[in-house]
């Protein structure tokens, strides 16, 4: 099943920025481009590096290890097609970034 989770104030986060949030002992990277979030899964398909951390252009974001590029709005890889990351929903909601997460089975608390 699958549910909304706040993960930050999305006033906490500018247009254009990223950061690595945890909920539920995972690590999600999200985005603000111009006003909209997005969410990834964090670890670049390459060598794990950490997406929250990488640079925002745009549509595109490079990891800050090997620079591999990907379109921040769908986690489609441009540098290489076959190796996208997943994408997760996200909404606003009184003011809180929520990401749309599939529950598992014995998931700890939401952490932030």
């Amino acid at each position: 099943m699958s549910q909304f989770v706040s993960v930050m104030d999305a006033a906490s986060l500018p247009p254009g920025q990223g950061r690595t949030v945890h909920v539920r002992g995972r690590e999600f990277a999200v985005f603000n481009r111009n006003g909209e979030f997005f969410a990834l899964e964090n670890a670049c398909p390459h060598k794990a590096g950490p997406l929250g951390a990488g640079l925002l252009k745009e549509d595109r974001l490079f990891c800050p290890l090997h620079g591999w590029e990907f379109e921040v709005t769908t986690g489609a890889c441009v540098t290489r097609p076959d190796r996208p990351v997943k994408s997760y929903r996200t909404q606003v909601q009184d003011g809180q970034v929520q990401i749309c997460i599939e529950d598992a089975p014995n998931a700890g608390p939401v952490t932030k």
